[in-house]
């Protein structure tokens, strides 16, 4: 895995920065994969729900196990590869019977490398078990809120949280923004940190590329009209003459945005 500078011979590659890694070049598998329509943003009546996102290229949905629910059955990792939905790559693993599943791919985990889900494993890169059998201090990703829900904390590129502290029913974990959360100690983890950090040191170059993406221009406040607005219009250029907010007129700096691990709702 290795980051690659452009020469600027173009407006387009003067800043561009691209991540390439030994991944797999074939096809997914067909039946771990599913077409799906991009909606751009719009709702049933064609109405914008979500801004900035637009048209973008083809792509097959494929279908993750958070769940990690195949227990005490040893796995294979048979090769790693692109998933285009998200920014993390995807391991493809093929269990003893013959099962094959795509899991979150953790770094450090290897073609060819073992792995397996059950309630008290060995503490190894991949492996996935139940929260209060791992010791305090482990990096750990793709954790359950709820047991038997799925992994929903630390999915994506490079990121991990920390066991911190346990007690007779909970277990306390620490995510990468700081926050406290406090769990169910049979909800389950991957231990490990997720692969493909360097995803965020990417320099995408020319809009076109963003565009691929789906992702549409962000236009400033200031520059739009009262009527789209709370900082548009005015005379010449302007500041805004207001704290920033929304275009609904709600704060958006200068406040608290994570949940205290005191207040009653953190207990999971």
């Amino acid at each position: 895995m290795s980051l690659f500078h452009f020469k600027p011979t173009t407006p387009g590659l003067r800043n561009k920065i691209k991540l390439f890694n030994n991944l797999y070049k074939g096809n997914s598998i067909k039946k771990l994969c599913k077409n799906i329509i991009s909606k751009s943003g719009r709702n049933n009546e064609g109405k914008i729900t979500i801004r900035h996102k637009g048209g973008k290229l083809k792509r097959y949905y494929r279908f993750i196990d958070f769940f990690r629910n195949k227990l005490n059955i040893i796995g294979k990792v048979e090769r790693i590869e692109y998933d285009p939905n998200r920014n993390s790559n995807i391991s493809l693993i093929l269990y003893n019977d013959g099962e094959r599943r795509y899991i979150i791919s953790p770094k450090n985990l290897n073609i060819g490398d073992f792995i397996i889900s059950a309630d008290n494993s060995k503490i190894k890169v991949g492996n996935n078990l139940l929260l209060k059998n791992i010791p305090n201090g482990v990096k750990i990703h793709c954790i359950e809120k709820t047991p038997g829900g799925g992994g929903i904390f630390a999915r994506s590129a490079g990121s991990y949280a920390t066991v911190h502290s346990k007690d007779l029913n909970n277990v306390t974990i620490i995510l990468n923004s700081g926050t406290y959360k406090i769990l169910n100690n049979f909800c389950r983890a991957t231990v490990g940190e997720v692969g493909n950090a360097d995803h965020f040191n990417i320099k995408f170059g020319k809009a076109g590329s963003k565009r691929l993406l789906g992702v549409r221009p962000t236009v400033r406040g200031v520059a739009m009209n009262p009527v789209d607005h709370p900082h548009g219009g005015g005379e010449g250029k302007t500041s805004g003459g207001r704290d920033p907010v929304s275009p609904w007129g709600k704060l958006s700096k200068s406040f608290k945005k994570h949940v205290s691990i005191f207040k009653k709702n953190t207990i999971l």
